[in-house]
């Protein structure tokens, strides 16, 4: 039962990713429309990473590949406390859209909507609140997530920006 077939088993993926938005784009000429597709996805390991890309193809598929390859290159890092939740209060603005994230206690789960959502979940954020304010344009509220997200400061951090130790900041 020698197979002489080749291994085709896929590489692993790094990211789990999932669609936030797709847009049809219609450029009209003198030879007739022509449609192109946007897509925007948020690709994260649900351990603390997550980044947020966009594509533009005249085919969905190739968008979406184009939008992977785009928000793995644009992975930012989130310090979970308790690998549930996050350390503080944060307001993300991006364009006319802005985003609060608020902590939430144990077993909470995500209170959040759309694409913000989307990005906390594939960030690994269990125990969260959030609420979109302004514009609720997916993308800019995506952006916006991701920008509180990268706002997130640790105490070890804090302390070392005021050149304190840990136990001088908590009291």
């Amino acid at each position: 039962m020698n197979d002489n077939r080749k291994n085709t088993r896929e590489p692993k993926k790094l990211y789990e990713d999932k669609i936030i938005s797709i847009g049809k784009v219609t450029k009209v000429t003198q030879g007739g429309r022509n449609f192109r597709f946007s897509a925007t996805v948020a690709v994260g390991d649900r351990k603390g990473r997550v980044g947020i890309g966009t594509g533009k193809s005249k085919e969905i598929p190739v968008a979406v590949s184009k939008a992977i390859k785009e928000a793995e290159k644009n992975i930012v890092h989130v310090n979970l406390v308790d690998n549930r939740t996050i350390s503080h209060e944060v307001t993300g603005v991006c364009g006319a859209a802005k985003v609060l994230i608020r902590p939430a206690k144990a077993g909470r789960g995500i209170i959040a909507g759309g694409a913000s959502r989307i990005v906390l979940e594939l960030a690994g954020v269990k125990d969260v609140v959030a609420k979109s304010l302004g514009s609720n344009t997916q993308i800019n509220t995506a952006k916006a997530t991701i920008q509180a997200l990268e706002n997130q400061r640790t105490i070890e951090h804090v302390a070392q920006l005021r050149g304190k130790t840990v136990e001088e900041v908590l009291n």
